[in-house]
C-alpha cells in the first residue's frame, strides 16, 4: 500500500467506515449510524458517537498557519499599514513633557496645641477604611475643585501664554467667561494624572504639556493647592462649628437672663428677700440659700441662737440663786468670792484676834476692849450688808435672764410660723432657681467650648506633605517611537487577525480538505488535485501521475467503506454541474477494473450526458433505450479501452428523464447489473434542482458526493445532503476535486500534490 494510502488510513481512522475493521458487528452498527447522521441543521449529531470530536474541539495550529499563509498578503498589508500609520502619527505628534510631584498622605494629622480636635479627622482603624480614605484623597486630588484653585493661583483663565504653551487655540472672542473658564479647566484636567500605588501612601501627581517649565510649575502648584484646600476644609469645618456654637451661646445667654428675671420677679411678688451672694452661680449655693437664705429664715436662726443662749444664762442664774438662797450668806461662794467680803473678813479676823488678846489682859469695860468690840460689831454689820446686796444682785440677774428667755422664745415661735409659710413660697422659687442655674451651667460650657475653638481653629498641621517637588523635565515623555511602533504592530496583527477571522467565518466555500469535515460533518474519502496543462482524462492515462495516485487513494478508501468492502452499487453525484463527478466515476471504475473486478459505469445523467465523450464512443444506444425496453442490457453495454470495464451511456435524451429513472425498470436493470458485475458505478446528474439524483440514490447501496474546491458552498452542499438523506440513502463520504495545494501552502502540497513521494527512474532512486 502506498504512502498516501497510509496517510489516508491514519487520517480517517476515527471514521465509522474505516474504524473497527476487525469487528463486523460493530462496523454494521457504525454503518447504520452513519446513514442517520450528518443532518444539515445540527452540528452535534455527527459527534454523538465520538467521531471528529477531537478535531472539532481541538486547537489545530497547522490549520491556523495554513489560513495565515493563505491570507499572507492581506495580513502583510494590514500590518504594514498599521506600522506606517504608527510611525507617521508618532513623527507628527507634538513632543509632550511630564513633570511629577510626590505627596505623602497620612491618615491623621498632628495637632499643634497637643489636643486632638473632635472635628478633625480621626485615626483610621481598619484596612478597608484606610483604603477608602486614600481613594477619597486621590479623587479629591484629581477633582475640578483643585483645578479651579490652580487656575486661580496661576491666573490661567484667559491667559494667552498658557494657551500657547499648552498648544491650544486662543478662546474665541464671542465666548463668555464661563466657557473660557471651562476650557481652561478642561485643559488642566486633561493634562493631570494622579496615581497611588497599592500598599503605599505616596501619591504621584503628573502633569503633561508641550512646555517643560509649565509642566513642573503646574505640578508643584497642584500639590500646594491640594494641601491648602485640605487645610481650608478643616478650617471651614471648625468655622461652621464656631458659628453653630455661637448661635447656641446667644440662645443660652438669653435663656440665662430670662431665668434670672423670672427668679427675681417671683421673689418680688412673693416678698422673698434673699441674703445669699448675688454672684453665686452654683446650684448647691442656690439650694442652700433656698433652704434658709431669706430674711425671715436668717432672723429665725439668729433669734433661735439668742434664745438658746438666754436659756443657758437663765439656767446659770437660777443655779446661783438657788445655791445662795438655800444656805447662809457667808457660806455662799458668790459672797465669799466677793473682794469686799474678803477684806471685811480679814479685818474681822484681825479685830477679833486683837479683842481676844485684850480681853485676856483686861476686863470687858476696858476701853481698848470696848473699842475693839464696837469695831468688830461694825465689821459684822458691814458683812451682812454686803452679803445681802450680793444676794439681791443674784436674784435680780435670775429674774432678768428668765424674762429675756421668755421674750426670745416668744419671738422664735412667731418667726417659725412665718418661716413655715415662707417654705411654701420657696418651692416655686427653688424650681426657678434651679432652672436658672442649669441655664447658667450650659452657658458656661458653651462659652468655654467657643473659646477653645477660637484658640485651636486653623492651627493644626496638614496630614499631607510634599516629598519630591517637580523639576523641569529634560526629555519628552511622549511620543515614544518604539512603544508606538510596537503598539501599531499589535494593533495591525489584531486587525489582520480579525479580518482573517471574519473572512474565514463568512466564507462558506469549501476550499480545504478540512472543510469537508468541519463544514459538512462528513468523512473525506479523497482529495483530487487539479491538473495543469492537460485534462484529467489525459492525466489519468499515466498511472504514476499525481491525479492517478489521488484516485488510487480514493479507491483504497472505498475498499474500507463497509464490512463487505466497496458497495455493489455506487452513485457518484454532486450538488452542482461540472464539479468532476463524471471523471470521478470513470476513475473509480478504472481503479477497480485494474484490481481485476468487473465494473460497469452507467451514465445516469439523461439531461447533459458526458460519459460517451470520456470513453470516446457513440451514444445511439444507452440507458434511455434500456429503460424504455427498446434495447437489452447486452445491447446497451459498451466496451472501453480498459480491461474489465464496461459502460452504459445515456443514449438518446428522453423528454422526461425523471419518469424513466423512477420506474421499476430502473430497479430491475440495477439488480441485473449487480448479478453480472462486481461493481456498478452510476454517474448521476447534480442534486440541486433535479429529482434524478435523489431517486437513484434510494436504489443504490452507497453514495459518494463530489465537491469542487473553491466553488462549492456549504449551504448548497447541506441542501444536497438533506435531499439525499430524505431518500434514506447511505452517504459514504465526499471527494474534494480540483484542489490546488499550492494556494494553501506546503501543508497540503506535501500530502496531496507536488512535494510528496514520486516515482523515479532506477538510476535516480
Amino acid at each position: 500500500m502506498s504512502t498516501e494510502i497510509s496517510l489516508l488510513l491514519r487520517r480517517y481512522s476515527t471514521f465509522s467506515p474505516v474504524s473497527n475493521l476487525g469487528d463486523p458487528v460493530q462496523n454494521q452498527t457504525n454503518s447504520v449510524a452513519q446513514s442517520d447522521s450528518y443532518p444539515g441543521s445540527s452540528t452535534n449529531a455527527y459527534l454523538n458517537d465520538g467521531q471528529y470530536e477531537d478535531e472539532a474541539t481541538g486547537f489545530d495550529v497547522r490549520a491556523i498557519l495554513a489560513i495565515a499563509r493563505a491570507n499572507i498578503v492581506a495580513i502583510g498589508l494590514i500590518v504594514g499599514a498599521a506600522i506606517i500609520l504608527g510611525a507617521v502619527s508618532t513623527l507628527l505628534q507634538t513632543p509632550l513633557f511630564t513633570a511629577a510631584t510626590t505627596l505623602q498622605i497620612n491618615d491623621q494629622s498632628v495637632q499643634v496645641l497637643g489636643k486632638q480636635d473632635d472635628l478633625s479627622q480621626g485615626q483610621v482603624t481598619s484596612a478597608i477604611d484606610s483604603e477608602r480614605f486614600l481613594q477619597t484623597q486621590l479623587d479629591i486630588l484629581g477633582s475640578r475643585v483643585i483645578a479651579e484653585r490652580v487656575a486661580q493661583k496661576l491666573r490661567l483663565v484667559g491667559n494667552a501664554k498658557f494657551y500657547e504653551a499648552m498648544g491650544m487655540r486662543q478662546p474665541a472672542p464671542q465666548k463668555n467667561e464661563r466657557e473660557i473658564k471651562d476650557q481652561t479647566l478642561n485643559a488642566l484636567l486633561g493634562g493631570i494624572n494622579v496615581s497611588l500605588p497599592r500598599s503605599s501612601r505616596l501619591a504621584r501627581i503628573n502633569f503633561t504639556s508641550p512646555t517643560p517649565a509649565l509642566s513642573a510649575r503646574i505640578a508643584n502648584t497642584w500639590a500646594n493647592e491640594f494641601i491648602q484646600a485640605n487645610l481650608q476644609r478643616r478650617y471651614d469645618s471648625s468655622a461652621y462649628a464656631r458659628q453653630f456654637i455661637s448661635g447656641q451661646l446667644d440662645e443660652a445667654r438669653a435663656k440665662v437672663e430670662q431665668s434670672e428675671r423670672d427668679v427675681n420677679a417671683y421673689a418680688r411678688q412673693a416678698g422673698l428677700i434673699r441674703t445669699q451672694d448675688a454672684n453665686s452661680g452654683s446650684g448647691q449655693g442656690r439650694e442652700a440659700a433656698g433652704g434658709g437664705s431669706s430674711v425671715v429664715t436668717a432672723s429665725l436662726l439668729q433669734l433661735n441662737a439668742q434664745a438658746n443662749q438666754a436659756e443657758a444664762v437663765r439656767i446659770a442664774a437660777e443655779q446661783r440663786w438657788r445655791s445662795l438662797s438655800g444656805a447662809a450668806l457667808l457660806s455662799s461662794p458668790d459672797v465669799l468670792n466677793n473682794a469686799a467680803v474678803s477684806v471685811l473678813l480679814a479685818q474681822r479676823a484681825t479685830t477679833n484676834s486683837d479683842l481676844q488678846r485684850e480681853r485676856a489682859r483686861h476686863l470687858d469695860d476696858y476701853p481698848a476692849v470696848v473699842q475693839l468690840t464696837a469695831q468688830l460689831a461694825s465689821i459684822n454689820a458691814q458683812l451682812q450688808s454686803v452679803a445681802g446686796n450680793i444676794r439681791a444682785s443674784v436674784k435680780q440677774q435670775y429674774d432678768s435672764a428668765s424674762k429675756s428667755e421668755q421674750a426670745l422664745k416668744a419671738k422664735v415661735v412667731t418667726l417659725k410660723s412665718s418661716s413655715l409659710a415662707e417654705q411654701d413660697l420657696l418651692v416655686q422659687y427653688n424650681l426657678l432657681a434651679r432652672e436658672a442655674d442649669t441655664s447658667r451651667t450650659v452657658y458656661d460650657g458653651l462659652l468655654q467650648r467657643y473659646k477653645e475653638l477660637n484658640a485651636a481653629s486653623g492651627i493644626s498641621s496638614s496630614n499631607i506633605s510634599i516629598i519630591d517637588t517637580a523639576d523641569d523635565p529634560t526629555r519628552p515623555s511622549s511620543p515614544n517611537l518604539t512603544k508606538n511602533l510596537a503598539l501599531a504592530l499589535l494593533i495591525g496583527l489584531a486587525a489582520s487577525g480579525l479580518v482573517v477571522f471574519l473572512r474565514t467565518q463568512f466564507d462558506d466555500a469549501v476550499r480545504l480538505p478540512e472543510d469537508i469535515e468541519s463544514k459538512l460533518r462528513m468523512p473525506l474519502l479523497g482529495v483530487i488535485p487539479t491538473t495543469k496543462g492537460v485534462t484529467p482524462a489525459v492525466a489519468m492515462l499515466d498511472p504514476k501521475s499525481t491525479i492517478s495516485e489521488a484516485y488510487n487513494s480514493l479507491r483504497s478508501a472505498l475498499l474500507f467503506s463497509s464490512t463487505n468492502g466497496v458497495p455493489k452499487t455506487l452513485l457518484i453525484t454532486s450538488s452542482q454541474p461540472s464539479e468532476g463527478k463524471s471523471t470521478t466515476s470513470l476513475s473509480i471504475g478504472i481503479g477497480f477494473a485494474r484490481l481485476g473486478r468487473k465494473v460497469v459505469i452507467i451514465d445516469g445523467d439523461l439531461r447533459r450526458p458526458s460519459l460517451h465523450r470520456l470513453i470516446d464512443c457513440d451514444n445511439t444506444h444507452g440507458m434511455s433505450s434500456l429503460l424504455t425496453s427498446q434495447d437489452s442490457i447486452e445491447a446497451s453495454l459498451r466496451p472501453t479501452q480498459y480491461e474489465n470495464l464496461m459502460a452504459i451511456t445515456s443514449g438518446p435524451l428522453p423528454p422526461s428523464p425523471t419518469e424513466l429513472l423512477s420506474s421499476t425498470r430502473m430497479q430491475q436493470v440495477l439488480e441485473d447489473l449487480v448479478n453480472r458485475f462486481d461493481l456498478v458505478v452510476v454517474d448521476s446528474p447534480p442534486v440541486l434542482g433535479l429529482a434524478d439524483a435523489p431517486l437513484m440514490a434510494g436504489l443504490v447501496e452507497g453514495v459518494v458526493l463530489v465537491v469542487q474546491s473553491e466553488r462549492s458552498r456549504r449551504g448548497t452542499l447541506r441542501s444536497s445532503l438533506q435531499r439525499l438523506r430524505a431518500s434514506r440513502t447511505n452517504i459514504i463520504g465526499a471527494v474534494l476535486t480540483m484542489f490546488d495545494p499550492e494556494k494553501v501552502g506546503n501543508k497540503y502540497s506535501e500530502y496531496y500534490g507536488y512535494n510528496y513521494y514520486q516515482y523515479k527512474s532506477e538510476e535516480n532512486s
